[in-house]
């Protein structure tokens, strides 16, 4: 919240202030062009969510039906 009373936040790609309402469009980003930025660093996987390890431990697949 900012000293004016609206809600702000910053803009993850260029880190300018976005007032946050419905009048901003593109929300929490500042532009198309920052949300398009963004949307090709998830692409080509410069982002990622750290999932940790997988646990293969269960295999469904060897389990009998049950009918």
């Amino acid at each position: 919240m900012t000293t004016t009373g609206r809600p702000e936040t910053k803009c993850p790609t260029c880190k300018k202030r976005v007032i946050w309402n419905s009048e901003s469009r593109w929300r929490p980003f500042c532009s198309e062009r920052c949300r398009l930025i963004d949307l090709g660093e998830w692409l080509d996987e410069s982002h990622r969510i750290n999932a940790g390890a997988a646990d293969y431990s269960l295999d469904l697949y060897d389990r009998e039906p049950n009918n």
